[in-house]
């Protein structure tokens, strides 16, 4: 019996350890399932939580809502109110002006209406007015036909012949006292015309002193002795040949004692080749080193001399605001002459006397000052540039900006276009007054022969010249015409032909009188 209990023991604690285990197992499969069960129970009441948390905040948020957009719209309906208010206010005027408007309308209306009915009421007066002269100017053009009608009969003569014959006769009257009227008026101008403009050139002459200064086209330079002229020839003629080569000009050595002559038709270089010549024999180097050395900076004393010369000249006419150059320019005239008479001083001179009878004129002094002293500014390049020194001037002025009545002063001092200003008229004739002063121009013999020979070719061109003589030095040409071909109406126009020919074909200094002369002689013989 206790073998079999042995026996049986272990099989049962194998089942109850089994038996253990499986209730080990449940137990704890149910501990974990009751422990599942109240983490899950757990996380439902948190999650219910978190749904009643949100459901409070947004139950709160909701009413934060309505309250904010329940003071919004108090707010928007209080500015809507506001507006409709002031929109009210502004209608109200707005009606207020309208009345307004109404009322004057309805009073501008019967005013209107008023006028209206007065007008027409003076239109009907106008009416019968008008119709009353209407019956009037036919009574009056009745009674003139039959007057005209009668006259016609008593004159023997229609209305349009003696509207000819009076028309004829008043005429012939009219161009009578015209006649007269013309040949007083004339006679008056010209007498008072010459007193004035002999008072006005006399007293721009007598207030204007000028220098009147002749140059030629070479210079003479004098030496110590005549052995330096060995020096300046130098070996072989290397020397000369320098100064020859560097100035531009033409060195004469001749005979004549302790002299050289320097010859260039630019008075510049000429200037610059005198001045070094003195120079070198006065330093005693003379080589051709030394002579290049001498020359460039005569050049430039030259240079400084003409831009000095320029503005000394502006200065003693009392112009002012001239371009650089332009004044450069001008400068340049002190070592040019035309006729023997230097340049600058002849502009200066016109520039005066320009501005004394512009003054007596009435007329603009600084144009005709300025014009006058710019009239001749050509001249200083004409040698240099192509073209006449009146266009080279004209340019000049253009491209230095000067002014269109001082460019025209220019351009017509010379009868080149039409005088347009007073400006340019008195310039002409300063330049007409200064270049004929007593001695300021010299011609050659030969030039003198020749335009003396030129006037009498002129004038014997003509048909109907019988003699012609140049007189007075050239400044007046008499002519005397065939009478039996030329009248006098005839030699009136010959004279204007033949000033105008002379204007056009020569160059010469002032004015050349034109008297043509007709007579007619008839003899007898008593027996």
């Amino acid at each position: 019996m206790e073998t079999i209990l042995l026996d049986v023991s272990p099989a049962i604690a194998s089942v109850i350890g089994v038996v253990c285990l499986i209730l080990g197992l449940v137990a704890g499969g149910v501990a974990v399932y009751f422990y599942n069960k109240h983490r899950m129970q757990k996380n439902k009441s948190n999650a219910v939580k978190i749904i009643e948390d949100a459901y409070a905040e947004a139950k709160t948020i909701k009413k934060e809502a309505l309250l904010e957009s329940k003071e919004s719209a108090q707010e928007l309906k209080d500015k809507v109110e506001k507006e409709v208010a002031e929109r009210r206010q502004e209608v109200v005027k707005i009606e207020e002006r309208l009345n307004q408007r109404e009322e004057y309308i309805e009073k501008k209306e019967l005013s209107v209406d008023k006028r209206s009915e007065q007008l027409e009421e003076e239109k009907k007066q106008l009416n019968s007015v008008r119709e009353d002269l209407e019956k009037q100017r036919q009574e009056v053009e009745d009674l003139k036909e039959k007057s005209v009608a009668e006259i016609e009969k008593i004159a023997k003569m229609t209305r349009q012949e003696a509207t000819d014959k009076l028309v004829e006769s008043m005429k012939a009257q009219a161009h009578k006292d015209a006649s007269v009227i013309i040949k007083q008026i004339e006679d008056e101008a010209r007498e008072n015309g010459e007193k004035l403009a002999r008072n006005i050139v006399g007293q721009a002459i007598q207030r204007c002193a000028t220098e009147t200064a002749s140059e030629m086209t070479v210079s003479v330079v004098s030496l110590p002795t005549d052995e330096m002229k060995g020096r300046i020839i130098g070996r072989e003629g290397r020397n000369i040949r320098a100064i020859e080569a560097a100035t531009g000009v033409e060195l004469i050595v001749d005979d004549t004692p302790e002299t050289i002559t320097i010859s260039c038709f630019d008075p510049i270089r000429r200037e610059v080749a005198r001045l070094s010549l003195e120079k070198l024999i006065s330093d005693g180097r003379i080589h051709p080193t030394r002579i290049e050395e001498i020359v460039e900076k005569m050049q430039r004393e030259v240079d400084k001399a003409i831009k000095q010369a320029g503005d000394e000249a502006i200065n003693e006419v009392g112009i002012f605001n001239m371009h650089n150059e332009l004044i450069k320019t001008l400068g340049r005239l002190k070592y040019r002459t035309s006729y023997g008479q230097n340049v600058l001083k002849h502009s200066i001179e016109v520039s005066i006397i320009a501005g004394l009878i512009a003054a007596e004129m009435d007329a603009n002094v600084k144009v005709a000052k300025r014009g006058g002293l710019l009239h001749d500014i050509g001249k200083a390049l004409d040698h240099e540039l192509e073209g006449s020194h009146v266009q080279i001037g004209v340019d000049l002025a253009k491209k230095y900006g000067e002014n269109e009545e001082v460019i025209h002063c220019i351009e017509a001092h010379h009868f080149n276009v039409e005088f347009k200003t007073i400006e340019a008229v008195i310039v002409q004739v300063a330049d007409a007054i200064s270049s004929s002063r007593p001695g300021a121009r010299r011609d050659s013999f030969e030039n003198y022969i020749k335009r003396l020979q030129q006037l009498e070719e002129i004038a014997n061109g003509f048909k109907g010249v019988d003699k012609s003589f140049a007189v007075q030095a050239g400044r007046e040409i008499r002519i005397i015409v065939k009478p039996e071909e030329i009248s006098d109406s005839d030699a009136m126009f010959m004279a204007k032909d033949i000033a105008t020919k002379i204007e056009n074909e020569m160059q010469y200094p002032g004015q050349i009188k034109v008297n043509v002369i007709r007579e007619s002689r008839y003899v007898e013989t008593a027996k």
